[in-house]
C-alpha cells in the first residue's frame, strides 16, 4: 500500500468492489480537503477581525457585510492562500517545506502565551492575593514555557528564521492600528522583540539568496 497513489484506498476499493469504490472515496475525499480548507480560511479570517476589534490590526480589516462577514480579512486571507498554493506549483517538495514552515510559525504564538502566562503569574496580576492557584498556574506556564522553547529548537533554526521573514511585513498593519490610535509604535520591550524580528528575517532573506536556505 505505501507504494500506491494518494489516496491509497480509492485503489484498493476499487479492487475490491470496482471503479465505483473509487470514485466514492475521492468524491468524499474532495468534501474533507474542501470542508477542511473552508474551516481554515475562516479561522484565519476570524482572527484578523478579532485582532481588528481589539485595536491590534487596523480598523479596515473589521468591516462587515450585510450578513455580517468580514469581507476585508477574509479577502486578505483567501489572496494570501491563493499566493501560497500557486507558489507549491513550482516545486513538488515547496508543499512539504510550507507545512513545515507553518508548523513553526504556529509555535510562535504557543511561545508567547505561554511566556504571558509565566508573566501574570510570577507579577500576580489578576490575582487577588498569593496563593496556591498562582503557584500552580506559575508552574504550568514554567513547564509550558520549556515545552515551547524545545518545540521550536526541534523544529529547526531554518524554519524559526523563515518564519521571521513573513513575521516581518506583518509590523506594517500593526503600525497602521497603531497610528488609528495615535499611541507609540513600540513599547521599550516591544523594541527588542520587533529588532530580534528583523535580524531574524535578514538572515532568512541572506540565507536565500546565498542558497544555505531554500524551501
Amino acid at each position: 500500500m505505501a507504494k500506491l497513489q494518494n489516496p491509497s484506498l480509492a485503489t484498493v476499493m476499487e479492487h475490491i468492489v470496482g471503479h465505483w469504490g473509487a470514485l466514492l472515496i475521492s468524491i468524499g475525499l474532495a468534501i474533507s480537503l474542501l470542508g477542511a480548507l473552508l474551516s481554515w480560511a475562516l479561522l484565519c479570517a476570524e482572527i484578523l477581525f478579532a485582532t481588528a476589534k481589539d485595536k491590534t490590526m487596523p480598523a479596515f480589516l473589521k468591516k462587515e457585510n450585510a450578513n455580517h462577514v468580514p469581507v476585508n480579512a477574509l479577502w486578505l486571507t483567501n489572496v494570501m492562500i491563493q499566493i501560497f498554493l500557486l507558489i507549491t506549483l513550482f516545486s513538488a517538495g515547496t508543499y512539504t517545506s510550507l507545512i513545515y514552515l507553518a508548523s513553526s510559525m504556529i509555535l510562535v504564538p504557543y511561545l508567547w502565551s505561554a511566556a504571558y502566562a509565566v508573566l501574570l503569574s510570577g507579577r500576580g496580576e489578576t490575582y487577588e492575593h498569593a496563593s496556591a492557584e498562582r503557584t500552580k498556574d506559575l508552574m504550568i506556564g514554567g513547564i509550558a514555557l520549556c515545552y515551547a522553547v524545545w518545540l521550536l529548537y526541534a523544529g529547526g533554526v531554518k524554519y524559526l528564521l523563515l518564519s521571521a521573514l513573513l513575521y516581518a511585513p506583518g509590523v506594517i498593519l500593526f503600525a497602521k492600528a497603531k497610528h488609528e490610535q495615535g499611541e507609540p509604535l513600540f513599547s521599550p520591550v516591544e523594541k527588542g522583540i520587533f529588532a530580534c524580528v528583523i535580524a531574524g528575517a535578514g538572515l532568512a532573506a541572506y540565507g536565500l539568496y546565498s542558497g544555505l536556505l531554500s524551501l
